[in-house]
């Protein structure tokens, strides 16, 4: 019988991702491994390979972090956001982060993925013919076909030291069951040297037993398997949570500014705030409510906050011991149906309170 290996995500990325290291992050626009980066981020590993067949804003931020020295990918923009300033400053010398990129096709990358999963020695890929690729990359050959003597391009096995993805659901044993835009998770996982699964929720044997055909990796090959909800925020994961578009198209206003991208990091990742709402976390807001600005982003960051969060939980002094207490403010009309649980905050008493109902909001 496989042994139990679900860890946590610290546990994880320090156990099997080492400073130097070729590490796949994949996820094709779903099932993103965004909390997984953002750990590599908080534990300053760096020097690191990394490949991914579409780099967006992830890759900014590792990027701003310090923690990659190469890029293996096919794809480079922040989908329909903009551009990814960061990573552009490192690639065009005009920051101080020195970044290197091997540049294929994405049916390259997958060929790549492939022939690693398989252990074959290449891959042979038509697509490149006419392409001015093999010019900017020497890992693109050519061989005698022995049937028909024709020249074909071939490309190289990858095998990244740790492969890590993003999934739906696993059981403890770390069978991993993903369903939507697949992308090349299951090729990725045997591809890799050490697996790493992040998933939004672990669950009972029976569960993943009773619906086998969406399970896309097998216990054996798995090495660390996380509950992480919210793991692939702001990308999607059908069945869980949808794309922040918003997010998407902020990032590329944000990043422009050179050193943004750190500051961001320091604020959201680094520190304690992401950290707590990666794990769910019980969000507590005093404020009177009173209007400040416009109350669509309020809305917005309302709506955002309780995607992220377990609980939403408003203090306001204006509440007092009204029990029929209705907000009139707009600001608090717009963020009321995102708030879970509406407290008076006018007094020590009302603290008490508050310290006495957290255990069980959790």
């Amino acid at each position: 019988m496989s042994a139990n290996r679900v860890t946590t995500l610290a546990g994880a990325i320090s156990s099997y991702v080492k400073p130097g290291m070729t590490v796949a992050l994949e996820g094709f626009g779903h099932l993103v491994p965004t909390a997984a980066a953002h750990e590599i981020i908080r534990q300053r590993i760096g020097g690191l390979t990394v490949c991914r067949m579409s780099c967006d804003m992830m890759i900014d931020q590792l990027i701003a972090a310090g923690c990659v020295r190469g890029l293996v990918s096919s794809f480079i923009g922040n989908s329909s956001g903009g551009s990814l300033h960061e990573l552009r400053r490192a690639l065009e010398g005009r920051s101080g982060r020195v970044v290197t990129l091997d540049e294929y096709s994405h049916g390259g990358m997958i060929a790549r993925y492939v022939a690693g999963a398989a252990k074959l020695p290449f891959y042979p890929i038509r697509s490149y013919e006419g392409s001015d690729l093999a010019a900017v990359n020497d890992s693109i050959r050519q061989v005698i076909d022995p049937y028909s003597g024709d020249a074909v391009s071939v490309v190289p096995p990858l095998n990244p030291d740790v492969s890590i993805i993003h999934a739906q659901r696993a059981d403890r044993r770390g069978n991993v069951q993903a369903w939507g835009i697949l992308g090349v998770q299951q090729d990725v996982a045997f591809a890799g040297r050490r697996v790493i699964v992040t998933v939004e929720e672990i669950v009972d044997d029976d569960v993943i037993r009773a619906d086998p055909n969406r399970t896309i990796v097998p216990s054996q090959i798995v090495d660390a398997v996380v509950e992480c909800p919210f793991g692939s925020y702001p990308s999607p994961v059908q069945g869980y949570y949808d794309r922040d578009d918003a997010f998407f198209r902020e990032w590329s206003d944000m990043a422009r500014a050179e050193g943004a991208v750190d500051r961001w990091l320091d604020a959201f990742v680094r520190g304690w705030a992401r950290r707590g709402l990666c794990r769910g976390g019980v969000v507590v807001i005093c404020s009177d409510g009173l209007d400040r600005g416009d109350p669509a982003v309020l809305a917005a960051a309302m709506e955002r906050l309780s995607l992220l969060s377990h609980r939403v939980v408003w203090l306001n002094p204006h509440k007092g011991d009204d029990p029929g207490f209705r907000p009139s403010t707009l600001g608090m009309m717009v963020a009321a149906p995102h708030i879970d649980l509406l407290l008076s905050g006018h007094d020590l008493s009302s603290l008490e309170k508050l310290a006495a109902l957290l255990p069980g909001l959790n």
